[in-house]
């Protein structure tokens, strides 16, 4: 919910407070004003009851919570997630990534040590995996094999969901929401999902395209938005995934090679509802903040043609600058309803005294205070974009590695899967055991255009088993990637 909205209310519910206590006074100064004047015409009023002033004010009361009552929206909550669970079979090992570089017959010797460059970088492990269509010296990049991907990904990850929210009847879903941001096929994937699974009739489809790697969370914030205008109890279920097969990119430009190195297949299927039953998080804040009005931001991440005509995505080196700029924005707007008093204050002081020594002294006292966010969320989901992306936001908010280790595993094992990482992240801080209940997770997650979208959850209940993406391997994490972080920031700036 954006703070213009948040406002709005807040106005509403002012006014409607200041309008019902006008009223309130007004009836008790009716009432009472014929017992304090003595007056002969005002004598016949002087047998009011001191009940009828009760009754005025209980009325008044009584209108003024139906009001606030009203214009507030209705808690939307998590009833459980389920993330795709890639096979074994799928894995590719960085040594096999750079065989295939190698023997590929479109690839020059350049991009070849480019590719090597990258992969020597810590931070991706050799168990993250693609579609097997990906797998050759030429991979097949056709529409049935994209399809195929879509099916086994969106597919494994509802029927887990089923599972694990235990949903019996499908007709208690009256909206899906799909986004895949480079996939769009016609028909669309959510109404691939319709005719899976025999949907009702009535069922509101939307199918996201092109929001990029934060098109996770501009989905729940629709769904939230859904909620509010369907009848209360009603359930909305979120797929979020991203096709790797029409990604992969077949040329020798440096910039586009970076989605066949980074990105991994991954998926997940959320439900979302209005009521608490058997919810496990409740959501409490949403940002959204885009920066597609400058046009660097616009084109950092930009699918196009190279000179060859091969179709990728470029990645621009402006990329962390511009999504450190979005990211201040983005907490602009929702620091102020998420850290408490004493940190919005230490802010304030400390912008107001730099004012003044910079009036004064004509340069800045100290530099700008960043807000302790560990005051206000117990655990961080960072998208896993790279290890450069997570250690600038770990450097821009000042927060101990601890907070970051989830963002940095979720990356070592399953790569980078777009808008679905950030459950991942959020599936091993509890295959971990960490969460516990009333703690608060800050979800943040980057995508192409150049936007930061933020969610705020608090655990109703932690998870009653551990079973998930993480199951057959969270015993082996964390993992040493020390020395690999900062390397891979400097690197990645310069080669892309």
């Amino acid at each position: 919910m954006g703070p213009s909205l948040h406002l709005k209310r807040l106005k509403t519910t002012f006014l409607a407070v200041i309008t019902t206590i006008v009223l309130a006074v007004a009836i008790l100064l009716k009432l009472t004003v014929p017992w304090l004047v003595p007056d002969e015409h005002l004598l016949p009023h002087r047998a009011m009851w001191p009940i009828h002033l009760l009754l005025a004010t209980v009325l008044s009361c009584a209108t003024a919570a139906a009001i606030c009552l009203l214009g507030r929206p209705r808690p939307v909550y998590l009833v459980d997630y389920a993330c795709f669970r890639p096979s074994s079979t799928s894995r590719v090992p960085k040594a096999s990534v750079l065989e295939h570089a190698r023997l590929s017959p479109f690839l020059d010797d350049s991009t070849v040590n480019f590719v090597q460059r990258i992969l020597e970088l810590p931070g991706l492990g050799d168990e993250t995996c693609i579609p097997p269509s990906l797998c050759y010296l030429q991979p097949y990049c056709s529409l049935d094999e994209a399809r195929a991907e879509m099916e086994l990904v969106v597919f494994s990850a509802i029927d887990d969901l089923m599972t694990k929210a235990r949903i019996g009847n499908l007709d208690m879903i009256g909206a899906l929401i799909l986004n895949c941001s480079v996939f769009s096929p016609t028909p669309a994937l959510a109404d691939m999902v319709v005719n899976r699974y025999g949907l009702r009739d009535d069922i509101r489809v939307v199918n996201l395209s092109g929001m990029g790697c934060s098109a996770g969370l501009i989905s729940v914030g629709l769904a939230r938005d859904l909620l509010q205008v369907m009848p209360r109890g009603a359930h909305v279920l979120v797929v979020t995934t991203e096709a790797t097969v029409p990604l992969f990119y077949k040329g020798n430009r440096r910039s586009m090679q970076l989605t066949n190195l980074l990105f991994r297949m991954g998926g997940v299927a959320a439900l979302l509802s209005t009521s608490r039953a058997k919810a496990r998080f409740r959501l409490a804040h949403l940002g959204r903040t885009t920066t597609a009005g400058d046009d660097s931001a616009f084109r950092c991440v930009f699918m196009e043609e190279d000179d060859e005509g091969n179709r990728g995505v470029t990645l621009s080196r402006d990329l962390m600058d511009i999504a450190g700029v979005a990211l201040k924005a983005n907490i602009a707007a929702i620091g102020p309803l998420v850290l408490p008093v004493s940190e919005q204050l230490k802010f304030v002081l400390t912008a107001v005294a730099n004012k003044v020594a910079f009036r004064l002294l004509g340069r800045k006292a100290r530099p700008p205070y960043v807000p302790n966010f560990c005051k206000a969320f117990e655990h961080f989901c960072i998208h896993p974009g790279g290890p450069a992306v997570i250690s600038s936001v770990e450097h821009g908010l000042n927060l101990p590695e601890k907070h970051t280790e989830a963002s940095h595993m979720t990356f070592h094992r399953f790569g980078n899967q777009s808008s679905s990482s950030l459950w991942y992240v959020l599936a091993y801080i509890e295959a971990k055991g960490r969460m516990r209940k009333n703690e608060r997770v800050w979800m943040i997650g980057f995508g192409a255009g150049y936007k930061c979208n933020t969610a705020v959850w608090v655990c109703i209940q932690p998870p009653p088993c551990t079973d998930g993406p993480w199951a057959s391997c969270i015993h082996r994490y964390p993992v040493d990637i020390t020395g690999g972080t900062k390397r891979a920031m400097v690197t990645n700036s310069k080669t892309t």
